[in-house]
C-alpha cells in the first residue's frame, strides 16, 4: 500500500472553525474567525460593479482561450497603476512586471518559488504574529524562515523598536515580509514617519522587502494603504509586491492576485520577467480568466470605477464603524478601555484576550474567535454586536 502511513492532518485552525459554528446550534452564534467581509446582514455579497462588469463579459466575451502566462498586459498595468499610483514612471518604464497568479496566496507562493529555484535568497523573516499561511507558503518553497518582533501585548501597540531591532540581525539579502496595511492578524499600522525610516533602513541592510498587499483599500483609503510601498520604491531598487483583489474587490473564489517584481533596470526586468514566467508555467501553467477580466473591466471603465471606490469606501466605513460601536459597548459595559481597537486598521483586530477566554465566548455564547485574540471586525454589525459585547464583558470580569 502506498497511502496507509499517512496520517490525519490537522483541520486549518481558521477554517476548522467556521465548521464548528455551522455545527453550533446556538441561534445567536457570530463567527468573528473566518477572514471575509461581511454585510451588515451577515452575507459577502458580489459587488454591483463586479456584476455589471460580468453581465458585460457574458455579452461581448468572445474566446475561452489560454491567457498569457503572466496574464493580459492591460491587468498588469493597471495593477501596477494601484500600487504605484497612476503618473508614477515605474508603472510604464519596464522596470516593473506583473504576473497574475491565484490570489495573494499564489502571488506569495510564485515569489518564494522563483526566490528559491534563482539562488536569490535563502531565509525570509516574517512578522510575530502574522497571517497563518506565511511559514507555511515559504517552507513549502524551501525558504529558511525567522520572525521579527511586531506586537506588544502589554500595550496593545506596534513594537517599532523591536522590529527594527530583530531586523538589524538579518544578513544582506535576506528577504523581509511586509504587510503593506491592515496588518493581519493586528490590525497596527506603520505611522508614515515609521514607513520612512523603515523603507531607508532596509535599503541600507540590503535586505529584500516582499511586500503583502491583500487589502489596499480597506483601510484608510486606495491611495493612503499604498503609502508605505511607495516609500520602499523611493528607497529599494528591488523588491517583490503580492498584491489581491480577493478583499477589495469581494471576489474572493475567483483567486485574483498579481505579483509584481521592482527591478533596478528594464533590461533587469526583461530577465526576471523570463525567470518568474518560468515559475509559473511549473505550478499553474496560465492564470485563470474570469476574475482578471472583470478587474480590467471595472478599473477601465470610468462609471464601473467610480461605482466601486465608492462600495469600496462602503465596506471600509461600516468596518470602523463596528470597531467604534464595539469600542464603545465595550467601556460602558465595564469591560475597560477599548479605544486601542479604534487606531487599528482593516478587516480584524487583536482584542488583547486569552486563548481561555477565547475558548470560554466559543462553549458558553457561541462566538468564534481565532485563539490569539484575532477578530474579523466584518462579522460585527448592528444585530449582533450588543450581545457581542455583553458576552466579551461578561468573559473578560470573570
Amino acid at each position: 500500500m502506498f497511502f496507509d502511513h499517512l496520517e490525519l492532518a490537522p483541520a486549518d485552525p481558521i477554517l476548522g472553525l467556521t465548521d464548528a459554528f455551522k455545527a453550533d446550534t446556538n441561534p445567536k452564534k457570530v463567527n468573528l474567525g473566518v477572514g471575509v467581509y461581511q454585510n451588515e446582514n451577515g452575507v459577502t455579497p458580489v459587488l454591483k460593479c463586479v456584476k455589471a462588469a460580468e453581465q458585460i463579459l457574458v455579452n461581448e466575451e468572445q474566446s475561452k482561450s489560454y491567457l498569457p502566462i503572466s496574464g493580459l498586459p492591460e491587468y498588469g498595468r493597471l495593477t501596477r497603476e494601484l500600487v504605484f499610483g497612476k503618473d508614477n514612471p515605474v508603472v510604464s518604464d519596464g522596470r516593473a512586471v506583473t504576473f497574475h497568479c491565484p490570489g495573494g496566496t499564489g502571488a506569495l507562493r510564485i515569489a518564494g518559488d522563483f526566490l528559491v529555484q534563482q539562488k536569490i535568497a535563502q531565509r525570509v523573516w516574517i512578522s510575530n504574529p502574522t497571517w497563518g499561511n506565511h511559514f507555511q507558503i515559504m517552507g513549502a518553497a524551501g525558504l529558511e524562515t525567522a520572525k521579527y518582533t511586531y506586537y506588544n501585548a502589554q500595550t496593545k501597540s506596534l513594537d517599532f523598536d523591536a522590529m527594527l531591532k530583530d531586523l538589524s540581525g538579518a544578513a544582506h539579502g535576506d528577504v523581509v515580509i511586509v504587510h503593506a496595511c491592515c496588518h493581519n492578524p493586528t490590525g497596527l499600522d506603520l505611522t508614515p514617519e515609521q514607513w520612512e525610516q523603515f523603507a531607508a533602513f532596509l535599503a541600507d541592510k540590503k535586505l529584500l522587502p516582499l511586500i503583502d498587499f491583500a487589502y489596499q483599500g480597506f483601510g484608510r483609503g486606495l491611495e493612503e494603504d499604498a503609502y508605505g510601498v511607495r516609500q520602499i520604491l523611493k528607497h529599494c531598487p528591488e523588491f517583490l509586491v503580492a498584491s489581491s483583489y480577493s478583499k477589495n474587490f469581494g471576489m474572493y473564489n475567483e483567486r485574483v492576485g498579481a505579483l509584481t517584481a521592482v527591478c533596478a533596470s528594464a533590461e533587469i526586468a526583461k530577465k526576471v520577467e523570463s525567470q518568474i514566467k518560468l515559475s509559473i508555467r511549473c505550478a499553474i501553467s496560465n492564470p485563470p480568466a474570469h476574475g482578471e477580466k472583470v478587474v480590467v473591466t471595472v478599473l477601465s471603465t470610468p462609471k464601473l470605477r467610480a461605482q466601486w471606490e465608492q462600495e469600496l469606501a462602503e465596506m471600509r466605513d461600516r468596518m470602523r464603524r463596528m470597531r467604534e460601536l464595539l469600542a464603545d459597548k465595550l467601556g460602558a459595559a465595564g469591560a475597560g478601555d477599548f479605544s486601542f481597537i479604534v487606531t487599528q486598521n482593516g478587516m480584524f483586530s487583536f482584542l488583547g484576550i486569552t486563548k481561555e477566554q477565547v475558548e470560554k465566548l466559543r462553549q458558553e455564547y457561541g462566538i468564534y474567535i481565532v485563539s490569539s485574540g484575532r477578530a474579523c471586525v466584518a462579522g460585527i454589525n448592528d444585530n449582533n454586536v450588543d450581545y457581542l459585547a455583553d458576552a466579551l464583558a461578561t468573559v473578560i470580569k470573570g
